[in-house]
């Protein structure tokens, strides 16, 4: 009988159900493993919140000329950020991470792209000292960050710059103290451009993201007396009615800014595809953000736009128009712009509805103004020759349009470096619309 229940022992052990329960008890984790698989799943919940975090939307600021702020907004929305507030000499937008490379590589009118740390009121240095040390600053720089502090101040309490600079150098050291739990740090690592901005008793605490200015393309090595700069030109160009489909013509092209701005807009070439930003080394802005935001704006570049392009640029000096030419092989864009020495007196063409964009000599020194007022005269000839084409002309000199002969439909006041000019609009006619194939 023992026997027999043995034996009966033996085949229900072998049956699938009462194997696959002893397997089950079998297989069960140790108390310890238990442990273990719950702190594994706190990190991983843990990661996950950070990720969170690290794609939240964040406070960014496209720094810009008085003038062209505008023009900056509306190259935002184009890019997808529609967020956007307008100030004096800025435009406040929301966006993520990878905004940072895209709006750095792709933006072509604005000065910088800053990152907005926090803004807060201070009259007295003990309020800018807790307001700064109530930011989160450790969420961007890490323990080694190099974080220089740079500063300004208009019409505010606190008017004494390198103070207000040495307090917020001291609250974010406090501040990254408590969080990173050491007394010293090295600032051997990546850079973080601080800068403390002082308005009317507001202070805005920002990092640069772009590290050089934005006008710094890379195709412009060597530069001509007096030059453009190239956001400036890119601004110039969008506050004009060409588009590629018309004829564009520089007489005093200089280096070659406006020409090749305009040929980088029309071949649709983000302008900062060939340099380097100081965001790259961020620990929150990781480098496929910034590989992913290059090859989408490759992606868009028309090697071949049709139809052609009719970007033309002039100039009296030989030398000047050699280095035009430089550049634009530098920017990859040899033979998209046709180069020619010829004096503003010979502006002849029998080409239709074209636009003229130039930035002539202002006759800025005493010397040089009746040679800049000669100039306007002989401009007057040529221009008004050309009845069915827009002239978009950037000066300072007071009297330009009484020389020129003609009130402008238009005028914008806009700053070439420290220098106020007016940027004065001639409007021609428009083109016909081209007849459809039902027409």
């Amino acid at each position: 009988m023992w026997k027999n229940h043995k034996s009966c022992r033996k085949r229900l052990s072998q049956a699938p159900i009462v194997s696959a329960y002893r397997k089950r008890l079998y297989t069960r984790p140790s108390k310890t493993q238990r442990v273990a698989h719950r702190v594994q799943a706190r990190i991983k919940q843990y990661q996950d919140r950070r990720v969170d975090i690290k794609m939240s939307f964040i406070d960014l600021i496209a720094t810009a000329s008085f003038g062209i702020e505008s023009v900056v907004a509306r190259e935002l929305h184009a890019l997808g950020y529609t967020d956007t507030r307008t100030d004096t000499g800025r435009v406040n937008f929301k966006a993520d991470e990878k905004a940072i490379a895209v709006t750095n590589i792709r933006l072509r009118s604005a000065d910088r792209v800053l990152l907005r740390v926090g803004s807060f009121r201070a009259t007295t240095f003990d309020e800018l000292f807790e307001g700064t040390k109530a930011l989160d600053w450790a969420a961007w720089l890490p323990e080694n960050a190099e974080f220089p502090v740079n500063g300004k101040s208009v019409h505010s309490t606190l008017f004494s710059v390198p103070d207000c600079q040495a307090i917020v150098k001291k609250a974010i050291v406090e501040q990254m103290k408590s969080r990173y739990r050491r007394q010293w740090f090295a600032e051997d690592g990546p850079k973080y451009k601080i800068e403390v901005s002082l308005l009317k008793d507001e202070a805005t605490l920002t990092i640069d993201t772009s590290g050089a200015g934005l006008h710094k393309r890379g195709y412009r090595p060597l530069t001509a007396a007096a030059p453009l700069r190239e956001t400036l030109a890119a601004a110039m160009i969008q506050l004009s009615v060409w588009n590629p489909q018309r004829t564009l013509w520089d007489p005093f092209c200089g280096s070659g800014t406006i020409p090749i701005e305009a040929a980088l807009l029309a071949t649709n070439t983000a302008p900062g595809l060939n340099r380097e930003f100081a965001a790259e080394g961020w620990h929150r802005v990781p480098k496929s953000l910034w590989s992913k935001a290059r090859e989408e704006a490759r992606a868009l570049v028309l090697t071949d736009p049709q139809p052609p392009l009719q970007i033309i640029a002039t100039d009296i000096d030989p030398e000047v128009l050699s280095m035009a030419r430089y550049h634009a092989k530098l920017a990859g864009l040899e033979g998209k712009i046709h180069f020619q020495q010829a004096d503003v007196a010979d502006l002849k063409s029998s080409r239709k509805y074209g636009v003229v964009i130039c930035n002539p000599p202002y006759g800025e020194r005493l010397g040089e103004q009746r040679e800049a007022e000669e100039l306007y005269g002989v401009m007057k000839k040529s221009f008004h020759a050309l009845d069915t084409w827009s002239f978009y002309v950037l000066t300072s000199h007071p009297r330009f349009e009484w020389i020129f002969g003609r009130k402008a439909e238009r005028r914008r006041k806009l700053y070439n470096g420290k220098i106020e000019c007016q940027y004065y609009q001639y409007l021609g006619p428009r083109p016909p619309r081209p007849r459809s194939a039902a027409e």
